[in-house]
């Protein structure tokens, strides 16, 4: 289960940055994962719930976007959504190698508190 190895790479670079803007709580962490990122969403949840206990991200809520396989040909440029994981141009019928999207997993915001009060 490699899920569990992500999910300790996510919470580092979470507690890094939560540290870096004072963030004394994280509430949410939004990800977008691509289709052939191999994560199983519900797996990487449950190992960061593992991972962050006792951390300032503790029951945080994991928001996974999952980002489907998009792939240019090189012969027609043409851009397409990859169906089925066939890997070929819907236009000119050539093999297509080269992906736009579908393998990426970013962290693309972290909600928290600093636990200052305004006034």
């Amino acid at each position: 289960m490699h899920e569990l190895s992500i999910a300790q790479s996510l919470l580092d670079i979470i507690v890094d940055e939560s540290n870096r803007h004072r963030l004394g709580r994280i509430n949410k962490v939004r990800l977008r994962i691509g289709e052939l990122a191999a994560v199983v969403p519900e797996s990487l949840r449950f190992c960061f719930d593992l991972v962050s206990r006792d951390t300032a991200a503790s029951g945080a809520l994991l928001e996974i976007e999952t980002v489907g396989v998009t792939a240019r040909c090189d012969k027609c440029d043409f851009s397409f959504e990859v169906q089925d994981r066939v890997f070929e141009c819907p236009k000119c019928g050539q093999p297509v190698f080269e992906m736009l999207s579908g393998r990426e997993l970013y962290v693309m915001s972290i909600e928290g508190e600093t636990g200052e009060e305004d006034g």
